[in-house]
């Protein structure tokens, strides 16, 4: 159970940030050159309105995944106080 709670966690985090930064560069308030490229690479210039919907889909994503992680670690703890397994 833990694990589940855990790896949901740390899923949703990392959604909201990638999810995040995606939103951000697709509405062109960041600006970041690519890294590791394999061929031609060009920064996107301007608005991506693919990215931006992107960005904010992984982003609800992430919240549910966070809202799942707190909900079961409230029940995973009340079930440990009433002596439940």
């Amino acid at each position: 159970m833990r694990l589940v709670v855990l790896a949901s966690a740390v899923i949703g985090v990392v959604a909201i940030l990638l999810g995040g930064l995606w939103f951000l560069q697709g509405t062109g308030l960041v600006v970041i050159e690519p890294v590791a490229c394999l061929g031609e690479c060009t920064p996107v210039t301007g608005p991506a309105p693919l990215w931006a919907i992107s960005g904010a889909i992984l982003f609800l994503l992430g919240c549910v995944a966070l809202k799942f992680a707190w909900g079961r670690r409230r029940v995973a703890s009340a079930e440990k106080a009433s002596g439940e397994d």
